[in-house]
């Protein structure tokens, strides 16, 4: 099933984000209704989008974990509603292996785990019996506490010692290799502001990922990092880090990003596409 879905190296992928959540940090509650959710993946996939990722539980700073029931009642109604009305695949944002199941039998095509299969230990079953691919980030800690002090050595070696890890995990686990993609977390456990920037240093080195043998996965939209280095005299609000974003992403591809995780998915297309050009 994953060699329907990428064929990498040839092109960059851009993932439109989906989140049907009350408390998003981009966009709040903006999508979290049944018909806003649906139009808007539909818009998504019209404007460049090559695949979808739906997640029906937020994971911004400080966010409490979902109930698997609760994050069930958000997605499934959206993905029963878009397996027939978009022809791009859906990637599913959860770490609940009963979330998964129930989202990869309704037709979802690939798996975006935040905890790298730590969250919970059925889930990389479910994987390796589904045979689709699955995304692995670093995270430091967990949405609650990833930004209370966190502390590296080196940033980009440390994330890539734990990012191998967690690959050898799933393929001991029989996920095949060709199936595991890695991100190293923008945003997620990294150090922003106060002359620290862990996530630009990431984007920097991002080449020295190839290393692990493994397609990129990067998600850099609109983050906090961005609102700090791009705003002048205070930090620039979610909304006003359209700029920042798309340089953070063209940086990423040129230095070897695979799939871009976006909530801009018409201009981040534009940009990629010209990256693509010039790179490829």
């Amino acid at each position: 099933m994953s060699k329907k879905i990428f064929n990498f190296g040839h092109k960059t992928y851009v993932m439109g984000i989906l989140n049907v959540t009350p408390d998003s940090f981009s966009n709040g509650s903006k999508f979290f209704s049944f018909e806003k959710a649906v139009a808007h993946a539909i818009k998504m996939e019209k404007d460049g989008a090559d695949i979808i990722d739906i997640g029906g539980e937020s994971t911004r700073p400080g966010a409490e974990s979902l109930s698997k029931n609760e994050e069930l009642k958000r997605i499934i109604p959206v993905i029963e509603e878009l397996v027939d009305k978009i022809s791009i695949p859906i990637s599913i944002d959860t770490n609940k292996a009963d979330v998964a199941m129930k989202a990869l039998d309704l037709g979802a095509s690939m798996i975006n785990d935040i905890t790298a299969l730590q969250g919970d230990k059925k889930l990389v079953n479910i994987v390796a019996k589904y045979d689709i691919p699955i995304c692995l980030m670093h995270m430091k800690g967990n949405p609650r506490n990833m930004q209370q002090n966190p502390v590296y050595d080196d940033v980009v070696s440390e994330i890539m010692s734990f990012l191998k890890e967690r690959a050898e995990y799933a393929i001991f686990n029989d996920i095949k290799k060709e199936n595991i993609i890695i991100d190293p977390g923008l945003g997620f456990g990294k150090r922003t502001g106060r002359g620290i920037e862990d996530n630009c240093e990431i984007l920097n080195r991002l080449a020295e990922f190839k290393n692990l043998g493994f397609p990129i996965l990067i998600g850099p939209s609109r983050k906090t990092f961005i609102g700090n280095v791009c705003g002048i005299n205070q930090q620039l609000s979610v909304t006003d880090r359209l700029e920042g974003s798309l340089a953070a992403a063209c940086v990423a591809v040129m230095n070897g990003a695979d799939i871009v995780r976006v909530h801009d998915v018409r201009e981040t297309r534009r940009c990629v596409d010209l990256v693509d050009c010039i790179i490829r």
